[in-house]
Formats: structure tokens, sequence, C-alpha cells
């Protein structure tokens, strides 16, 4: 018997709630149901909000309670909790104290699946690398899962997959922040603040991404960056094999004469990977030594030619009368907006602004000023990136716009640029003061560029 056909015994006739009847909790639901659990699912939203989602738990038999008083009764012995719902809010403290197991679809993955296991977090870059090692792994002939934060969740898959299997999972803090397992190759990309409107500090933040190593033993592997000093500084802190790289050191992968060499073996031309910028130069390189010893050179050099991005991540949506409008959605933090107009050579029409999740922004103000000629500002950072242009003097260099919607800020863009400009959406911010999500936030910027 395996550990799921165990836990599948377990759950039958048990009373289970899910917090969150979102795309990640709808397929454990679906599992839960199968399985013979009696599952509640919880939602903050109403019927209308939550759509086809609610009329599938309908359809499932699924008890729901939604609203805003929907964890009021958490009485049930097995509670799910969404990933972005800290662990220790009253209600689950409570449930946890009269005895219920409060967990969630990833650690339970983990507890579960036979595969192996390669996990990314970081603050940037992590949906590109993680990618990047699925395809080059499923290149190279492995069946290979992909999940976490993106693809699907894979709690309902487990029962399909094999000892020989590779499961690549792009994990955020959220998810990371109660894990209690960690698996056989991990990668951190980078650390910078970032979601501090739910941590409780910077500190906390990093600490919830050591648990990605955490638990690590001598046999698995840790690739951490070495140009980025928050991510260089946890090398003492792990007690695993420790792998590097660097683009600007003589790390264990290393950049030489335009080639990504790790452990003195040249692997790839930089100029053959098809996606743009250094940043991604960098998520190369932690790709390559996530799957050394497992994918030969000439699989990483096809990937490189082939791969087109993620979408959302500089996303060519359309050139009209000689304008390139590009979606970023992606880029809800400062550094990735700076990441982001690092790519371009010439001066470019930035759409920026979103919520704010309680970060600096002060670093934004040179490279807009640098890269930036025609800013147009939405939401509620708008003040925070002006006020860091301001800063640095050279806000004159820059027309700034402000606009309330992104119907206005499409057109304003389209009223503004030339021919031979760049226009892209680099929010620098969440989405969450206007969308449920970025990828919503990128697809109505395209589908409103593409109606110009």
């Amino acid at each position: 018997m395996t550990k799921a056909d165990k836990f599948k015994e377990y759950i039958n006739g048990k009373n289970v709630t899910v917090i969150g009847i979102g795309i990640s909790n709808l397929p454990l639901i679906k599992y839960l149901v199968k399985a013979g659990a009696n599952v509640t699912a919880c939602d903050v939203h109403d019927e209308e909000w939550l759509g086809d989602n609610y009329k599938e738990c309908e359809s499932l038999g699924v008890k729901t309670c939604l609203g805003e008083d929907y964890l009021s009764n958490l009485t049930d012995e097995l509670i799910f909790k969404t990933p972005g719902m800290r662990f220790d809010i009253p209600e689950l403290t409570a449930a946890r104290e009269r005895g219920a197991v409060v967990t969630s679809e990833m650690e339970v993955f983990f507890e579960l699946c036979p595969s192996h296991i390669i996990a990314v977090t970081g603050s940037d870059g992590k949906t590109t690398t993680t990618s990047l090692i699925h395809r080059m792994l499923s290149d190279a002939g492995y069946k290979t899962w992909l999940g976490g934060n993106i693809g699907n969740p894979l709690l309902s898959d487990v029962d399909e997959m094999s000892e020989k299997d590779y499961v690549v999972l792009e994990l955020s803090s959220f998810q990371l922040h109660t894990m209690k397992k960690s698996p056989e190759i991990a990668v951190i990309t980078n650390l910078s603040p970032n979601h501090l409107d739910w941590h409780t500090d910077y500190n906390e933040y990093i600490d919830a991404k050591t648990n990605i190593f955490k638990y690590m033993n001598r046999n698995n592997k840790l690739v951490l960056n070495a140009d980025n000093q928050d991510s260089a500084a946890l090398v003492p802190l792990a007690h695993c094999d420790v792998k590097i790289f660097s683009r600007k050191l003589n790390a264990y992968t290393k950049l030489e004469n335009d080639m990504v060499v790790c452990n003195n073996k040249p692997v790839l031309n930089i100029n053959d990977i098809k996606i743009p910028g250094m940043h991604n130069v960098e998520n190369y390189m932690a790709a390559i030594t996530a799957v050394e010893g497992l994918v030969d050179e000439d699989v990483i050099v096809k990937t490189a030619k082939e791969f087109g991005g993620v979408p959302h991540r500089i996303e060519l949506v359309r050139t009209l009368n000689g304008v390139r409008y590009y979606n970023s959605s992606i880029d809800s933090s400062p550094n990735r907006t700076i990441n982001t107009l690092n790519v371009f050579p010439e001066k470019v029409i930035l759409i920026s602004g979103g919520k704010d999740k309680g970060i600096p922004y002060d670093e934004i103000g040179e490279p807009i000023a640098d890269h930036v000629k025609t800013l147009i500002l939405i939401g509620a950072t708008s003040e925070k990136i002006e006020d860091a242009l301001k800063a640095t003097g050279r806000a004159d260099e820059v027309k700034i716009i402000h606009a309330s919607t992104y119907e206005e800020v499409v057109k304003t863009a389209y009223n503004e640029a030339v021919d031979g400009d760049v226009v892209i959406l680099s929010s620098a911010s969440t989405s969450f003061d206007m969308f449920r999500n970025f990828e919503e936030r990128g697809n109505l910027f395209k589908k409103l560029v593409n109606e110009l």
C-alpha cells in the first residue's frame, strides 16, 4: 500500500474543511471528495464572485461556508488552509488547540509524493527558473510534473507518479512558511524585501524561504545565488551540498567570456538564450546548476534556443505603428521592474503601480530616471513610485501621467508613443488593488492593446 493509499484510507469518512475555493484548492476538494471525505469549503467571497468554482462545489455535494464569518465554525478534525493565510490567525490557533490538524495541500503532497522533488523559491525569477528546470528535464526524456505556484495542484495526481519521475515545484514564502519537509534539490534564485504586508518583517520572510532546505541531508543539493547578498548569507545555515552560481565571482557555476561554466565545464553560450536580459542568464545558471548530472549540455542548448519565456514576463503583445507593446504583469516588486527596464537599450514608456505590500520603493527612482521617458502611474503605489523618482532630483527628465483605469492607461500610452517606442506594463507592485491576480491584470492589458 502506497503512502497515498494510506492517506485516502485515513480521510475516508472524516470531516474535512478546505479554506479557500480558488483555482489552487478546487482539485484538492475534488480529490478529498473522491476519497470519501465529508468536505466543507470556506471562502470569504460570495457565490457570485466564486462563480463556476462555487457551482462545482455544489455539484460535488460539498457544504460551503461563505462571507465574512467563513472562519467562525472550524470544527472539523482536518483543516486545509489556503497558502495565503497565516497559520497563526486566532481561528486556526483555536482549532489546533482543540486537537485539529491544520495543514495545506503542498505539505500533504510532500508527505505522499513518491517522486524526486526539485523546488525553486526566491523573490524574483522563480517561475522562469522552475519552468526551465521542468523543460530541460522533459527535453532530456524524464517524466516530469510541474506544480506549486504554477501548473496544476499536484496532490490529485500523486497516484500516477512513480519513483523515477521528477516533480518541479515553484514555492512561495506563504507555502514554505509552515513546511516541515525539504526537496532533494532546492534553488533560491535571490532574496529581497517582499510580501511585508503579510510577513511580520523581512527576517520572517527569509526564515520562511529557508524552510526549502532546512530539512535537507548531506545527499541533497541547495543552489544559491552568490551575487545576491541575502541569498549568499544562507550558505553557513545549510547542512547539505551547497552549489553557488555567480555572474561576477569565481563560483561553482560562473560566467566566462559569454559562456556559462558549471563545475569547470562550458555548458551554454548566453547568446543562445532566446529570452532577453541578464536576469534570465542568472535564471539559466540556477537551472543548469540544479540539473547538473541529470541533463546533458546539448539538451540545455536546445532548451535555450527554443524556450520563449513564460506569459506575463516581458511578453511582446503586438507591434502597432512601429510601437512595441510588452506585458510584464508578473513584475510585482521594484526589483523585478528594474530588471525589466535593464533589458531595453532605449528609453521606454512605463506603466507602473498597484497594491502596496509594505516594501520600500527608494531603489526604483534612479532606474526610472535612466530608462523611462514617460511614466504612466495607476494604483495605490503611484505616489511611492513618483516620490522615489523625485528623490533623485531628476523628475524633470521624465513625463509623469496619472491614470485611474487601465482603459485610460492604454489610451494614454497609445497617444504618447511614436514610431520606434516601447510601451511596457511593469507594475513594481501586486495586482490585488484592482485584480484577483497578475494574470488577470496582464490579460486585460493585452486585450486593450489588441483592441487599439
